[in-house]
């Protein structure tokens, strides 16, 4: 779609959401060819004017008593304020553009959260003196106990991306999700400004309590879900926190440091290391004029955990690891890996190494059957197959078969 493969990737990720709803390829397709070559600017100008139509017409659809229509309309014009926001990092603390197309993608997507089949219940979970926002959604309005996905977003995702990762998937299949915004992603960044913390038991631990007062939620069938960075989260989470019955990778990261690291050349990362750090920014900005991917990286890293610089960002990354931690973990995990990780390549294969407690699998999903990018976008319905047909197998000793459950 795009010659620049950040571009490419990321209206891959804004595509893939179509078969939940959260895209129509036409409007992706026709916003696409509208972005000029690697013109950032460009980008949020065709994303946001697709994603004001969308919103227009469902605003029309609800004001006139269409709920299916304005639901579609609005779970669309949500990921499209989402993804006209992606690149406005230059700022993004103050910039207020940064924070309209943010609001309004939280607002379309509660709007049609609303007129969902299933419930949908918006959460505040206690955490550390304030709380953090989520989503529960529901398989129906029995209360019946079931089994419950916890979705953990990653390094640039959304509480909102949830329903589309993985919320409508588990729901067809039976489970509950609970999903949150935790510190560095969503509202919690944007709206709170709490930022990343590498020790993400104290973050998933309160979610878990929270998760334990809710009667629809069966405490012996709770599942993290790691999306993206998420998946260095919530397994450092789990080797402090036992209450899960199972984890899922999507896809295993290892070390965040060496995910940054690759590539670079040693004397640069000596550079850091030594704090150079004039040098070290110069050269990464230099970079980053000629790369968009890595400086959007870079920018919303900053932001995102709080850093001063480019190579302070570096140096904090070295605290996002699971080394000496991942024996700890018990729980049954299912790590996933994409063949042609751009972020993550090898990485898999090392948690897989490191889980020495943990009953592991580990699969690779290909390019040949189109699953072959990070987080496996563009290929949802067979990721989710391989996730859900997994974990229909770990607890299926430890909770009934709830409802429409995949056989």
């Amino acid at each position: 779609m795009f010659r620049n493969r950040t571009f490419s990737f990321e209206a891959l990720r804004a595509a893939g959401f179509a078969v939940y709803g959260g895209a129509d390829l036409g409007e992706v397709i026709v916003t696409a060819q509208k972005v000029r070559g690697s013109d950032v600017a460009s980008w949020h100008r065709s994303w946001k004017a697709t994603a004001e139509r969308v919103h227009g017409i469902g605003s029309e659809a609800l004001a006139a008593g269409h709920r299916v229509s304005a639901r579609e309309a609005l779970l669309r014009a949500s990921n499209y304020y989402r993804t006209a926001e992606f690149f406005l990092r230059e700022h993004p603390a103050t910039d207020p553009e940064v924070r309209l197309l943010s609001t309004r993608s939280r607002e379309t997507f509660a709007q049609a959260a609303s007129l969902l089949d299933n419930p949908v219940v918006p959460v505040s979970i206690p955490y550390e003196g304030t709380t953090l926002p989520g989503y529960l959604f529901l398989v129906d309005d029995s209360g019946a106990a079931r089994p419950t996905v916890i979705y953990n977003s990653g390094y640039d995702s959304t509480l909102e991306e949830a329903y589309f990762a993985v919320g409508a998937a588990a729901l067809s299949r039976g489970y509950n999700v609970l999903a949150f915004d935790g510190p560095g992603q969503g509202a919690a960044l944007r709206v709170q400004a709490l930022v990343f913390r590498p020790d993400w038991e104290k973050v998933v631990s309160p979610v878990v309590d929270f998760a334990l007062t809710r009667p629809e939620i069966d405490p012996e069938a709770i599942a993290l879900f790691g999306y993206s960075l998420g998946g260095l989260l919530v397994a450092r989470a789990a080797a402090y926190e036992h209450r899960v019955a199972a984890l899922i990778l999507d896809d295993g990261l290892y070390d965040l440091y060496a995910a940054f690291a690759a590539g670079s050349p040693a004397y640069f990362l000596r550079w850091i290391d030594q704090g150079r750090d004039g040098r070290t920014n110069r050269l990464m900005a230099l970079n980053g004029h000629f790369d968009i991917g890595a400086r959007c990286s870079l920018q919303n890293g900053c932001w995102a955990m709080g850093a001063r610089s480019y190579a302070d960002l570096f140096r904090k990354t070295k605290d996002y690891t699971l080394a000496g931690v991942a024996q700890r973990v018990t729980a049954p995990t299912l790590i996933l890996d994409a063949e042609h990780d751009q972020f993550f390549k090898g990485q898999p294969q090392l948690v897989e190494r490191a889980l020495t407690q943990a009953a592991t699998t580990l699969i690779t999903l290909t390019a040949a059957e189109g699953a072959g990018e990070h987080c496996h976008m563009g290929a949802l319905t067979r990721s989710h197959q391989v996730m859900f047909d997994w974990l229909d197998g770990v607890l299926a000793h430890t909770s009934q078969p709830a409802s429409g459950r995949s056989a």
